[in-house]
């Protein structure tokens, strides 16, 4: 769906690019964006083929006039666990999937370090947990990560239905590894989903992600 023939996709990077952009490693102060390092918000995503823990291979084309979210992940990092062991990113990817957005968790991890998974070991994970996100992309060697400049676990990006990034970086603003600081914190998220389903521009386009740092191949530049 391309924005020059649709309101919503012009809505989508238009208010993308008023909102500013972020992305760092490290805790982030509530309310706080930051200078984007990585791909810019308001420009076109970037493109990428990965297979999926099914061995099928998935470009960011094939979700063309959809709204896609990206969440880096690995299953070892506290961070990661705060999300998943109370079950609010399985709930933050139902309500996503439920309308209609494409949810793709992306691992990172190289082989030998924490978080990597084979397919079947990814596969069984994603079963066990319940997570509800569409699928889960193996990027072993971190193409796609560098790609995004994907700097945590969890790190999250929100791409438009004309392949515009609209988010870049924290789930919530409570960067801690508590799950009792789920409770009451700012879901970045949520919230940018649903304003961009609104039309309306997203308020915080990009926040300072926070988390393990993404477990990169040392080999791979």
């Amino acid at each position: 769906m391309s924005m020059t023939f649709t309101r919503r996709g012009f809505l989508h990077s238009a208010g993308a690019l008023a909102a500013g952009g972020a992305l760092m490693a490290g805790p982030l102060r509530a309310g706080t964006a930051w200078a984007a390092t990585g791909p810019a918000i308001g420009q076109p995503a970037p493109a990428f083929t990965v297979t999926n823990v099914d061995g099928a291979s998935v470009n960011l084309a094939d979700y063309k006039g959809k709204l896609v979210v990206l969440e880096w992940t690995n299953h070892g990092c506290p961070f990661v666990r705060k999300h998943y062991d109370s079950g609010n990113m399985q709930a933050l990817q139902k309500e996503a999937t439920d309308q209609d957005i494409v949810w793709l968790a992306v691992i990172s991890s190289a082989p030998g370090e924490q978080g990597h998974l084979s397919p079947a070991d990814a596969k069984a994970r994603m079963q066990e947990e319940r997570w509800a996100a569409s699928t889960i992309l193996l990027d072993p060697e971190g193409t796609m990560g560098r790609a995004y400049d994907a700097k945590t676990t969890p790190h999250m990006y929100i791409i438009g239905t004309d392949g515009t990034l609209l988010y870049n970086g924290a789930i919530d603003d409570k960067p801690t590894a508590k799950q009792e600081d789920i409770k009451g914190a700012r879901n970045h998220v949520r919230e940018a989903l649903a304003e961009i389903r609104a039309g309306k521009p997203v308020s915080m386009a990009s926040t300072k992600p926070y988390g393990c740092n993404v477990k990169y191949s040392k080999t791979t530049t």
